[in-house]
């Protein structure tokens, strides 16, 4: 098994599966935003507002992890927004559901989109092998 790259750059197929896998979080998220709100305003607390715009935020940062899946920046983003999504279960405990979701969604793409690139490279690399 490899390691989990934290950093760095991907292969073609491999930042594809991840950048659909934030941009499908981010949807998702902004959702959880939504409920975020919505929960703390039936229980009269001052920081529905705040929760929206911190969940909006959330969501737009996966967004822009996906729009730069192909950059450096890309990859440790997309950890960052897996962490955070984690996190916003403390506001909305069904987002427990949402990371389980999602970040296994991002270790599986991860995984197997590093092994399609490896594997593209050397059929690349050997025509004739490939047969």
């Amino acid at each position: 098994m490899t390691r989990l790259p934290l950093t760095g750059t991907l292969g073609t197929f491999a930042w594809r599966m991840l950048a659909t896998v934030l941009g499908g979080q981010g949807f998702v998220i902004l959702l959880g935003a939504l409920v975020a709100r919505a929960t703390a305003l039936a229980e009269g607390a001052d920081n529905a507002r705040t929760l929206l715009w911190l969940g909006v935020a959330l969501a737009v940062l996966a967004f822009v992890g996906a729009g730069l899946m192909r950059s450096p920046l890309g990859l440790p983003l997309g950890w960052v927004v897996q962490l955070l999504t984690w996190a916003s279960a403390v506001v909305v405990p069904a987002m427990i559901g949402v990371g389980l979701v999602f970040t296994g969604l991002w270790v599986l793409c991860l995984v197997k989109g590093q092994q399609v690139d490896a594997m593209m490279a050397a059929r690349e690399s050997d025509p004739e092998a490939a047969r």
